[in-house]
């Protein structure tokens, strides 16, 4: 006897558990270093760097002006609002693929979509990613609410590449240009609520069907 062909739906049947049940893949070294590198490279690179070429009294002293420094930059405001457009830039991407993870929004390697570039806006950060195989621009259309929550954002707007359709984009809105009740093309992330739409009869008209009744000695006709 010829055993029976597997199922067509078999893939989409396990696409659902692998996705649950697989995790996030830990990055490599080389990646987790650029993912970290201004992290690093404040805390460890230039700290060992100073003492090279100084000794400990030089990287003391350039770390008490670097303090003094930020402390003054902090009461202008025009240096202040830098300085905190600077900082989401770097946490951004960080809340990016964080959202990506719990979202699950991954290839069934677990490798999550990298990150190219994270640049400063009027309403926040744009954030380019590049989209693995598995992956697609639709898989953060539909979790939104997931990735506005783990980016501490108000809204986040999704676009992708008219050339390349591994390329896209995410818009996270933090605040409104002043005198601007909505950025343009740009509107804060919503979930989709799906409204069925009413039921008809199967005749096309409008309105519940009556059943018929009995009918009437007139419609029958005179007895013969």
């Amino acid at each position: 006897m010829m055993p029976s062909p597997r199922p067509r739906s078999t893939r989409q049947a396990l696409a659902g558990l692998q996705y649950a049940l697989g995790t996030v893949a830990p990055a490599n070294p080389l990646v987790f270093a650029w993912r970290w590198r201004y992290e690093l490279i404040v805390g460890l690179g230039l700290p060992a760097a100073l003492v090279l070429l100084g000794g400990v009294p030089v990287m003391l002293g350039t770390l008490v002006v670097t303090i003094l420094l930020t402390g003054t930059a902090l009461f202008v405001a025009p240096a202040r609002r830098y300085l905190a457009a600077r900082a989401w830039c770097i946490i951004t991407p960080h809340r990016v693929r964080a959202g990506c993870a719990q979202a699950w929004i991954h290839s069934r390697h677990g490798k999550i979509p990298i990150v190219l570039l994270t640049t400063r806006q009027p309403f926040g950060e744009r954030v380019h990613l590049w989209c693995r195989a598995g992956t697609s621009p639709l898989d953060f259309t539909s979790a939104l609410p997931l990735l506005t929550a783990a980016c501490w954002a108000r809204g986040i707007h999704v676009s992708g590449n008219e050339r390349f359709g591994q390329l896209m984009t995410l818009d996270v809105i933090r605040h409104l240009p002043p005198g601007q009740s909505q950025p343009d093309n740009i509107q804060p992330s919503q979930p989709t609520v799906y409204v069925p739409a009413p039921r008809r009869p199967p005749d096309g008209t409008d309105g519940p069907r009556t059943q018929p009744g009995p009918p009437s000695r007139q419609d029958l006709g005179p007895a013969a």
